[in-house]
């Protein structure tokens, strides 16, 4: 077999471009190594080996042979050849729209399934992201993991179609975004760095109320995806699974929730670079070598007040309130779906209106909270019947806000 097709890029080429400065002659990035070798030199001294290097994407994120299948008296580069050639094709045309995403230019619903069939698949490709498949699904053959990493392409899918997209600046901070060997990052408050949440390939599981996917789009955006429980109502467990973590299944997502226009404060972006760093498993790459080392400015003891706690929050004054949706077809049939993807015959339909205002008491309670936290102007903002949510509260919805948010 030739070697074509064995140098497999877990984190594709062209995604790793996209974090390289405009203008930069070298197209390089720095590359760090959290887990330096040490080998011998011919006289048996022991040496680590830089942990620091300048590589061109071609270079980085890569492992020989990773998606080759081997089987008896041969071997196959099929997965790297036809699977990912697609998935990464549509994939970038995907992350390239929503990086420049507008409200008014009109959506494009087959940006959003690319993207969501590339996330989903770029969480399992990586060596972190088979480590945890080969734990899931119980399987120590390789080629049985490899195989089922090509059939559960869509597994988180759903989930994040149900979430509160907030498409986040950089572009007002000095230090940009970096990319990680495992670019889907997850965070969870409650789940610090040394928690057996984050424990050696592990992540908190994006189910989970209060865990947040954030996904650098390039130097200066990334999308953050929050689970709609979780802004409903941010004083419940974090660790507890949101309503209906059924996975593989079809979902309803409206592309005019979703919030722009956030901009990111330099120490907001180091805190998501800390984040990212935290959750590599074993390399990092940006675009300035300072960049790699937000731990210089950000402490793990903090962890969990990031931003008051709500770093990643969208703003939920630009977050509507709704129980279902209901669709009519030409032929005259009809189909809904609840705020959390359950349809009208699932037993927990819409069970949490059914339970009395208690979601809708917390979320305006959070309302309130952000808004004593952050002033009347929003920090995202999504589009209504008359276009973007309004970049600043009048005085009497701020105040009413204010005022709701002081209730017990």
């Amino acid at each position: 077999m030739s070697g074509e097709y064995r140098n497999n890029h877990y984190v594709p080429v062209w995604y790793q471009k996209r974090f390289i400065l405009p203008g930069a002659r070298d197209r390089e990035l720095f590359y760090l190594d959290l887990q330096p070798e040490v080998f011998a030199d011919s006289r048996g001294i022991v040496h680590q080996r830089k942990s620091l290097s300048r590589q061109g994407p071609k270079h980085c994120f890569f492992e020989r042979d990773l998606y080759t299948l081997r089987l008896p008296a041969m071997e196959s580069t099929e997965i790297e050849q036809f699977f990912f050639g697609s998935i990464d094709s549509r994939g970038r045309d995907a992350v390239e729209h929503f990086t420049n995403f507008r409200h008014a230019e009109g959506q494009d619903q087959q940006s959003l399934q690319d993207l969501m069939s590339y996330m989903s698949t770029q969480k399992l490709r990586t060596p972190k992201g088979l480590m945890w498949l080969r734990d899931r699904v119980k399987l120590e053959d390789r080629n049985l993991v490899l195989h089922a990493m090509t059939e559960y392409m869509q597994m988180f899918g759903a989930i994040w179609t149900e979430c509160v997209w907030l498409i986040a600046d950089a572009s007002r901070s000095d230090t940009k975004l970096i990319i990680s060997d495992h670019p889907i990052t997850v965070y969870n408050r409650r789940c610090g760095p040394r928690s057996q949440w984050c424990r050696g390939h592990n992540d908190p599981d994006i189910w989970l109320n209060a865990t947040q996917t954030i996904f650098p789009l390039a130097l200066e955006k990334v999308l953050i995806l929050s689970n709609l429980s979780w802004v409903r109502n941010p004083y419940q467990s974090p660790v507890k699974p949101r309503p209906n973590p059924r996975l593989f299944r079809s979902a309803m997502f409206l592309l005019l929730n979703i919030q722009v226009d956030r901009k990111l404060t330099e120490q907001e972006v180091r805190q998501i670079n800390f984040i990212t760093k935290n959750r590599a498993l074993r390399y990092v790459a940006a675009g300035q070598e300072e960049w790699l080392f937000p731990e210089q400015y950000i402490s793990k003891s903090d962890w969990a007040r990031y931003g008051h706690g709500y770093l990643l929050m969208p703003d939920p004054r630009s977050v509507p309130f709704s129980s279902e949706i209901i669709m009519g077809f030409r032929d005259g049939s009809s189909t809904a779906f609840d705020a959390y993807g359950r349809r009208p015959w699932d037993t927990d339909y819409k069970k949490e209106e059914a339970r009395g205002p208690g979601e809708f008491y917390t979320f305006e309670k959070f309302k309130g909270e952000f808004a004593r936290l952050f002033g009347p102007y929003r920090r995202g903002r999504s589009f209504g019947t008359s276009g973007l949510s309004p970049e600043k509260d009048s005085d009497f919805l701020h105040n009413a806000h204010l005022n709701f948010g002081k209730r017990r």
